[in-house]
């Protein structure tokens, strides 16, 4: 049985958004409320993999670009139909209907996908040296957004580091 670059690669995905309120707010009530529930959604989603997550169960509390006012969500998918079937309906479309409510417009981007071999769980730190690559060159192969994505490569040109360029910078 040969395996095929798809089934060999998984693409992982990370938004992140800039809180309008502390979590704990009620402002943020219904958001936080929600958490667990679209959770559950995307585990037991066809095509999901793997997601982020802390103690709780959610990755509230996992520090991204050391800010305390963004969260990370982050996680792993079979393709990109998968991912968007998931997004776009349900519970988390109800979420991304309110998400002016709980989060800041934010010029730049916020949210990056990428393949990784099959099995391979990404970190935070990868995942904030993606978005960087993503708003310094536009989306690539290595870096990109659901409207202009890139098929699986066999050999990505640019090494696995999880260390952030200097030369990229890191404001939010």
């Amino acid at each position: 049985m040969t395996t095929t670059p798809e089934a060999a690669y998984q693409l992982a995905q990370v938004n992140i958004a800039r809180l309008k309120a502390p979590l704990d707010s009620p402002q943020l009530k219904d958001f936080v409320d929600a958490l667990d529930p679209v959770n559950a959604d995307a585990d037991a989603a066809e095509g999901f993999v793997w997601r982020l997550q802390d103690e709780s169960g959610d990755a509230t509390d996992v520090a991204v670009f050391g800010d305390e006012w963004l969260i990370i969500n982050m996680s792993v998918w079979r393709d990109p139909n998968a991912l968007t079937t998931f997004m776009y309906q349900g519970r988390h479309r109800e979420m991304l209907a309110r998400r002016r409510d709980w989060f800041e417009r934010v010029a730049e981007a916020m949210a990056v996908l990428w393949w990784v071999p099959a099995g391979h769980r990404p970190t935070v730190a990868e995942a904030e040296e993606r978005l960087l690559h993503l708003r310094a060159n536009g989306p690539t192969s290595y870096a990109f957004t659901l409207r202009t994505t890139f098929p699986p490569a066999l050999g990505d040109p640019r090494p696995l580091t999880g260390e952030i360029p200097e030369d990229l910078g890191c404001s939010v």
